[in-house]
């Protein structure tokens, strides 16, 4: 088989490429390692800043999106007792929308096939080659027998444990990594929000975390040694740990259910420079990883797909090299200014293992600033509803 860009992973990075590049008349194909139904059963994140809304308003997928989506304009920082709103609406004149992942996934995977874009699941053993010539190609398996795409470009939108970014000759990149010292144990419950807005609480017993993916399903988070188990945590157990550190307000707002899904995941801070090499572009979770605090992969993840497509359909259309030359710079300016502040939020709001009474002290005064300053608010707000693309 034959195309022009070969892209690896149908996650929603590599989706959203997809239609963008079939968009502008570009031939592509995805592949994808799991089936269908595995991509859709993956819970993650689940607010969209602009640029993600955008994109799927480009595309003319934002119909479920519209319908559906919860319009956010601002979100809570809990320190004890303490509710600090954040106004994004009144301090920036925009909003995130809360929409889950599982969603845009799902529209983008069900406009496809009337698109024409051709996504080949069960992909086994994908290998790339020649990603330094201007003939990559990559092999796989389909039901046992050995295929092979041919392309021009190839875009590796694989996450951070594909075969993409792990082509790159070491002696061609760097990675820089902080791995966090705890875990978030997840929630997902069909049972209304505690609040109307998200809650990020900073309790002396952890960090805790109050959001929802509609006005009838909530996702609560918690943060849990590396250690621990999710047998260590019954739904009860977690529950009521929840309306600890959540505060006594937003605990009188809590409505208990049965798990629809309980996982924990780690936390990391990861960047991989640089994001192209010959003609391997890597988008999302292949080239980056942030904490979901303040909420970035996804966001990231389309931030990096519209830097590529515009990079993409600008060379293959209009034979414009230097596209090509500046997607990495151009995509890593915008990666590490999120990267820092998902990290100095992060910071803010958990109790690391390690810190003092020096570094709660500190915590204390970041919030007490917060609490008083429009301009520390403002820059807040601006951060978590997305910088300019």
């Amino acid at each position: 088989m034959k195309t022009q860009v070969a892209i690896i992973g149908a996650g929603p990075a590599g989706l959203l490429l997809g239609h963008l590049l079939k968009a502008e008349g570009i031939e592509c194909v995805v592949l994808e390692r799991q089936t269908p139904d595995y991509v859709l059963s993956r819970i993650r994140a689940g607010v969209l800043e602009q640029v993600t809304v955008s994109l799927m308003e480009r595309l003319g997928l934002d119909a479920r999106l519209k319908a559906e989506g919860l319009i956010e304009d601002g979100f809570n920082l809990a320190d004890g007792e303490r509710l600090i709103r954040i106004d994004c609406l009144g301090l920036t004149g925009k909003s995130v929308v809360v929409y889950g992942q599982t969603e845009v996934t799902k529209d983008l995977m069900d406009a496809a096939p009337g698109r024409g874009l051709t996504v080949i699941y069960g992909a086994e053993d994908v290998a790339l080659h020649d990603i330094e010539s201007d003939s990559p190609f990559v092999s796989y398996l389909e039901g046992g027998v050995a295929k092979r795409i041919d392309a021009r470009f190839i875009a590796g939108c694989d996450g951070f444990h594909g075969p993409s970014r792990k082509a790159i000759p070491a002696s061609s990149c760097r990675d820089f990594e902080r791995v966090y010292p705890f875990g978030w144990l997840g929630i997902l419950a069909d049972v209304p929000p505690c609040n109307h807005e998200l809650i990020y609480a900073n309790h002396e017993r952890g960090f805790a975390l109050a959001s929802m993916r509609s006005h009838t399903r909530s996702r609560y988070y918690i943060d849990v040694p590396l250690t621990d188990r999710l047998e260590d945590w019954s739904d009860e157990r977690l529950w009521d740990e929840l309306a600890i550190r959540l505060g006594p307000d937003a605990a009188a707002g809590i409505t208990r259910g049965p798990a629809l899904e309980k996982s924990i995941a780690p936390l990391r801070s990861y960047v991989f420079e640089p994001m192209r090499h010959g003609s391997l572009m890597l988008c999302g979770d292949a080239a980056h990883i942030v904490p979901p605090t303040g909420a970035k992969g996804l966001n990231l993840a389309a931030s990096d797909v519209l830097y590529a497509a515009d990079a993409l359909a600008r060379f293959l259309i209009r034979s414009d090299n230097d596209a090509i030359a500046g997607y990495s710079a151009k995509a890593l300016a915008r990666v590490w200014k999120s990267e820092r502040f998902s990290w100095s939020l992060t910071k803010l709001m958990h109790r690391f293992p390690e810190d003092g009474i020096f570094e709660r002290a500190m915590q204390i005064a970041e919030l007490d600033y917060i609490a008083s300053s429009v301009a520390a608010q403002t820059s807040i707000a601006e951060n978590y509803v997305g910088l300019p693309v």
